[in-house]
């Protein structure tokens, strides 16, 4: 949060608790909202229905406190340093703890995006800012926020007035900067803020029954269905996923005029919702994207993930999927509507097409299976300087057109000072480019008849052809980061943190060090797995997971 901005919020919320004082008396035992996720659609209520997006998150301590089983002695470290300078920045001009003064009565909160009220003239065609931000905070203890509300309006170098919208007071609050504007909204159970005025007249407008956030087409269904994660801390929702980049790209200082086709693709996505929770395996993010299947041109194929397999235990980080034939063929026929990037498609396909290779047939025609992408540690050969290579392992029905490539592009790299030669790796066969007194570059082999791969890096090649006895599926790593995402699914993308910082620690210098916060969160990392899956043509999922390391003792 920028400083600027931090320095109205507790102003904000203390000179607008005031007006709790007044319903305190024969409302002594009441609790309002109690800040957990079933907040979110409450909450929308007071939202206006031209909101582009709109988050929850939760303040219920039992959600949060999941995080607390992970982390490093150093990570665990980090965290409290940032909270105590939380408090110590954000906080501490008002003599405020978040513990002792917020905890007890802020309820969740909300922050929706409403489009800006400036547009371009004749006379200002630069008037354009980012959307209002407008925050709709659950009061579930009006006595702990009163108590903080009387301390607050002391303060000397806050002030504040009240102003009169439709029987409603709207609290001015002026600290430093820019004023603040508030107001207790919804049967007292809500305060909404914001830097704009009008924004929240419009919450008032909305709570005495101007169409809300929830109401608005596209928002009810999110709402309803919404994502099913463990302990969920934050919700998102975006109703009209087009309109809302469409409206954030036009009151952007950057903005130039949005062709008629990037609309178009944008509007393949018609609605999206997403969830945060905190599980056993650490932190857990799934998004559901309703898709119009009238616009979406690549139909998604389910990945059996068996490729997995071809790749050893200590794989540092994999791509996996299916059909790369059937994605270009998307792509070719979508630069079609896109005059640079068919210009460059055309180029590439002329430039191959001078060594008697077709882009579509020889390159992309014969990768329609399963595929797998690595980086794979490695300390010889060419790459070793940066103890890893590359590993590429594809899946094909077309093996000759595919052999009859790998012919014509070993060929062309022999007139290249490159010794392309034939080796066997047990009873295999590969072709291995060499560089003169370098070792080898690259290779490519047959691992059955239906799989092939290319190896980048000398002793990779090795690694690959001989059937490891603990293949990366069936590694503790593997399992840990990616058995919990759903299946089936359109293959995996995956991170093995650990041995990922091996290789990255290998980079740093005393000149240019990892810095030491930035080590400790990475440090507490065991991974990251990604994966999506389509249950029908109308419907996306991606569920994606930052696997954290089991608390340790200090």
């Amino acid at each position: 949060m920028p400083e600027s901005k931090s320095k109205f919020l507790i102003p904000a919320i203390g000179a607008a608790a005031v007006a709790v004082g007044g319903i305190a008396a024969y409302m002594y035992f009441f609790k309002g909202p109690s800040g957990d996720s079933s907040g979110a659609i409450a909450s929308a209520r007071v939202v206006p229905d031209d909101a582009l997006v709109a988050t929850y998150i939760t303040t219920d301590p039992q959600a949060w406190s999941k995080l607390s089983q992970f982390g490093t002695p150093e990570a665990q470290k980090v965290v409290s340093n940032s909270l105590e300078a939380f408090n110590k920045t954000t906080l501490a001009d008002g003599n405020i703890s978040y513990e002792k003064d917020l905890k007890p009565w802020i309820g969740g909160v909300m922050v929706a995006l409403l489009p800006s009220p400036l547009k371009p003239t004749q006379t200002t065609p630069q008037a354009t800012q980012e959307p209002n931000v407008l925050m709709v905070v659950g009061i579930k203890d009006k006595v702990s926020a009163l108590n903080l509300a009387n301390r607050l309006k002391s303060q000397k170098d806050v002030k504040s007035q009240e102003i009169d919208y439709k029987g409603e007071k709207i609290t001015e609050t002026q600290g430093q900067g820019k004023p603040t504007y508030s107001a207790i909204v919804n049967n007292n159970n809500y305060l909404v803020f914001s830097q704009d005025k009008r924004a929240i007249e419009q919450a008032i407008d909305t709570v005495k029954g101007e169409p809300s956030f929830a109401s608005k087409q596209g928002a009810s269904e999110i709402f309803n269905k919404g994502v099913d994660v463990q302990n969920a801390v934050a919700q998102i929702y975006v109703p009209d996923y087009a309109s809302m980049f469409e409206q954030l790209i036009k009151n952007s200082s950057q903005a130039t005029q949005i062709p008629r086709q990037t609309l178009d693709q944008l509007k393949q996505v018609k609605s999206m919702v997403a969830g945060i929770g905190i599980d056993n395996e650490g932190v857990r993010m799934k998004a559901v994207a309703n898709i119009d299947p009238k616009l979406l041109k690549y139909k998604y194929e389910p990945s059996s993930s068996k490729i997995v397999s071809q790749f050893p235990a200590n794989t540092l980080a994999l791509v996996s999927g299916q059909g790369i034939s059937r994605w270009w063929k998307a792509v070719s026929e979508e630069s079609k509507n896109y005059p640079e990037l068919n210009q460059a498609l055309q180029q590439a396909r002329g430039q191959l097409q001078s060594v008697s290779l077709d882009l579509d047939k020889d390159v992309f025609g014969w990768m329609d299976g399963e595929f797998g992408l690595a980086a794979i540690p490695s300390d010889q050969g060419v790459l070793a300087g940066f103890g890893f290579g590359g590993a590429f392992v594809f899946d094909t029905s077309d093996r000759k057109t595919a052999e009859a490539t790998f012919s014509k592009i070993d060929n062309i790299v022999k007139t290249q000072n490159v010794n392309v030669q034939a080796r066997k790796i047990g009873d295999r066969d590969i072709t291995e480019w060499q560089i003169p007194n370098q070792g080898g570059l690259l290779a490519h082999g047959w691992l059955d008849q239906d799989t092939v791969f290319i190896a980048l890096g000398g002793p990779i090649a090795d690694t690959l052809a001989v059937q490891s006895k603990q293949p990366l599926d069936n590694s503790d790593s593997f399992k840990a980061i990616t058995g919990s995402l759903q299946k089936p699914n359109g293959g995996y993308l995956y991170i093995d943190m650990d041995k990922t910082m091996s290789i990255v620690n290998k980079f740093a210098t005393a000149a240019a060090p990892i810095p030491p916060v930035t080590a400790a969160i990475l440090n507490s990392i065991r991974g990251i797995g990604i994966t999506a899956n389509s249950n029908n043509e109308s419907t996306t999922q991606m569920e994606m997971l930052l696997s954290l390391k089991p608390k340790t003792p200090k």
